[in-house]
């Protein structure tokens, strides 16, 4: 599907009162195009993030991939001696009250950019990001579309930094940009109960159209091809599909 080649750096960028750092990548060429924030995983923005936020600027989008942990040095919180409270404190580090406005602040910097359209901005996130991207998807009208991977619909209280649970499924009927979503049908971290929720609500509440995609077999964080529970074929079909769809809402004279 790829057709360019793209080039990356890291690039720093203000929100609030603070310098966040994302990793911007472009593909050749001089045209204007639509861009793209992406928010990572609970990871970060690791060598692999860096590799496929360029993969999708080779697309022919400008890519800005933004740095969840900035503000702590680059990476989740370290102190840790579970899986389950690595997960725990990176979500915390991480919760909307920071990254909404640090993914509202990239977006105002893209703006800026001389080969951004400033109307054609997307957003995609992953894991943690998808939330994120729900999250800031209920809050700006900003967004020309979304895209949310394996978003957890109910942020358990454990991963919330008031102690109590948080529903994205009831941001359903304060989207305000178009969003597909991506889910895996074995998710070991979602629960499918809650994933046929989030399709429900959506489908009956969202103002903006919604397209829903749950893929038989796949696990948690199926796109990452570094980790065991990756499925190419799921994977594949994956990012064709929202490729497609940042295209349809992202190139010149796309609507809004």
């Amino acid at each position: 599907m790829t057709t360019r080649t793209s080039q990356g750096r890291w690039v720093t960028f203000p929100s609030g009162g603070d310098q966040v750092r994302g990793y911007l990548a472009e593909p050749d060429g001089d045209e204007v195009l639509g861009a793209v924030v992406c928010a990572p995983e609970n990871l970060g923005v690791t060598g692999h993030r860096q590799e496929e936020t360029r993969r999708l600027a080779a697309e022919g989008f400008i890519v800005l991939t933004v740095d969840p942990y900035s503000r702590i040095g680059g990476r989740p919180p370290q102190d840790y001696t579970t899986a389950e409270e690595r997960r725990s404190k990176a979500f915390i580090a991480a919760r909307d009250e920071v990254v909404v406005p640090d993914c509202q602040a990239a977006l105002a910097w893209l703006r800026t950019h001389p080969r951004v359209a400033p109307d054609r901005i997307g957003a995609i996130g992953y894991c943690l990001g998808g939330g994120t991207v729900l999250a800031w998807a209920a809050q700006t009208k900003d967004l020309a579309c979304a895209v949310v991977l394996y978003a957890l619909p109910v942020v358990p209280a454990a991963y919330a930094p008031d102690g109590r649970e948080r529903s994205r499924i009831a941001l359903a009927p304060r989207i305000q940009s178009p969003m597909q979503l991506h889910f895996g049908e074995a998710d070991e971290a979602i629960p499918m109960d809650q994933t046929r929720a989030l399709k429900a609500a959506l489908d009956a509440e969202s103002p903006q159209p919604v397209e829903f995609h749950v893929y038989p077999g796949a696990r948690h964080a199926y796109m990452d091809s570094t980790l065991d529970r990756y499925s190419p074929e799921a994977a594949a079909l994956t990012y064709a599909r929202f490729v497609a769809f940042l295209h349809r809402h992202l190139d010149a004279g796309a609507g809004r």
